[in-house]
């Protein structure tokens, strides 16, 4: 018996073909998500809904063609985007995605729209409350809903969509702790805290869309342990039974019983790779040449580089809350000032960082995600010794659709979310 799960991202569609029973990827379908619709308006960001439908249903017949026992089908998709659909469930506008920046434009009172909702803008009411007062809301919408929620009323035949609250929290305007909308377009979907069936596609169980987010935790991490993720930017999420509120963390709702604890930095592998573009720049002064790459010599220097009493801040890019924050070293000496001291001081800025954000309970393991520091294991071994704890990295890479496809099994009934987070596996 199989399963499917499907990651619908902004540039990029990713599918994975699963044995239910071992959690073993066995065909992965990848293929470009080349839906974006040009346009004139700087701040606007829409991608084609029916190029993306078609992506999808060709990453699916493929799926299907390697192995026909498929029992259940589940979707992941990139958060905060909104489409409006008809009666007949059918698309009548583009996807506004979450790069949509509308809602930052001036409304009144000295306010932009997404202030005066007190969200953000690229978050699906915000950007539809622009849309409503620019008379932009197609005449004929009756529901607005999120690409997963579409595509899943696509396979299964639906009218009405229905919308997880991972993908509703993404609207923006939501209460978290009551799974309720805070306000009311009248054209808002049906909102369920669980993972259940929207319908069937060639007699596989089809599961309520999850926000990639989310899906990404519930592919990863199958132990009571906290997520680094690291990127661009970088992130930890962990899971917890109440809200927490602090600098630079967000609480998100995850199964309806738990909530999913994200701090997010904007400087992550960024940090590392702004600095390997440092050295690049000085080889380049001392030699005329331009320096394609130093990671393969950094990596070399850091299996004996370990240590430093040199400080760093890693935040370049400053916070979500405080933009202006710049990064920087200190505690320098004649004796470290080095481009292995500062390489080791760097990992340790990006480790504490995300430690700092991280308020649940002490952990005897962390779960490692992205190329960031998958393949930086001086990134490993600091994050290891920050934290105290082992690190586990996932054997696959698909996070998103592995959770997607977890998740799937979870709503047939197969197994508990909790047994289903079992199959995955640590390399």
């Amino acid at each position: 018996m199989f399963t499917i799960g499907i990651d619908i991202g902004t540039t990029s569609i990713c599918g994975i073909l699963m044995n239910c029973e071992t959690g073993e990827i066995l065909h992965t379908e990848n293929t470009a998500n080349n839906s974006f619709i040009a346009t004139d308006k700087p701040y606007e960001k829409i991608q084609d809904v029916k190029i993306i439908t078609d992506r999808v249903f060709e990453v699916l017949d493929n799926l299907f063609k390697e192995q026909g026992d498929i029992h259940s089908i589940g979707i992941s998709n990139q958060m905060h985007g909104i489409l409006y659909t008809d009666k007949d469930g059918e698309a009548v506008s583009p996807l506004y995605i979450w790069q949509d920046e509308r809602g930052n434009l001036p409304y009144r009172d000295g306010k932009t729209y997404a202030e005066y909702l007190n969200s953000f803008a690229g978050y699906g009411l915000v950007t539809d409350f622009y849309n409503r007062e620019n008379g932009l809301v197609p005449d004929n919408a009756e529901y607005c809903c999120t690409i997963g929620d579409y595509i899943a009323m696509k396979l299964c035949g639906t009218k009405v969509p229905l919308m997880h609250i991972t993908n509703a929290a993404s609207f923006g305007c939501f209460d978290i702790v009551n799974s309720k909308f805070t306000i009311d377009n009248g054209m808002l979907p049906m909102v369920t805290d669980k993972f259940e069936l929207v319908g069937k596609y060639k007699n596989a169980g089809v599961c309520v869309a999850v926000g990639d987010n989310q899906a990404s935790f519930i592919g990863s991490v199958g132990e009571n342990a906290p997520l680094v993720n690291v990127g661009t930017g970088s992130q930890i999420s962990y899971l917890n039974d109440k809200p927490v509120t602090a600098e630079n963390v967000e609480t998100r709702p995850f199964d309806g019983e738990s909530y999913l604890i994200v701090g997010a930095s904007l400087c992550g592998g960024r940090a590392f790779a702004l600095l390997e573009r440092f050295f690049a720049s000085v080889v380049e002064i001392a030699t005329g040449e331009k320096c394609d790459s130093l990671y393969p010599q950094i990596d070399k220097m850091l299996l004996t580089k370990t240590q430093t009493d040199m400080k760093a801040d890693s935040r370049f890019c400053g916070t979500r809350k405080n933009p202006n924050i710049r990064a920087g070293f200190s505690e320098i000496s004649q004796e470290n000032f080095t481009a292995g001291d500062m390489t080791v001081a760097i990992l340790y800025a990006i480790a504490e960082e995300l430690h700092n954000m991280y308020a649940g309970e002490s952990t005897e393991k962390v779960v490692c995600s992205g190329n960031g520091i998958r393949k930086n294991p001086a990134l490993q071994r600091v994050v290891s010794e920050i934290f105290g704890a082992e690190i586990l990295i996932p054997g696959h890479k698909e996070e998103a659709s592995f959770g997607a496809a977890l998740a799937s099994m979870t709503a047939t009934g197969k197994y508990t979310l909790k047994q289903a987070r079992n199959l995955i596996n640590y390399r």
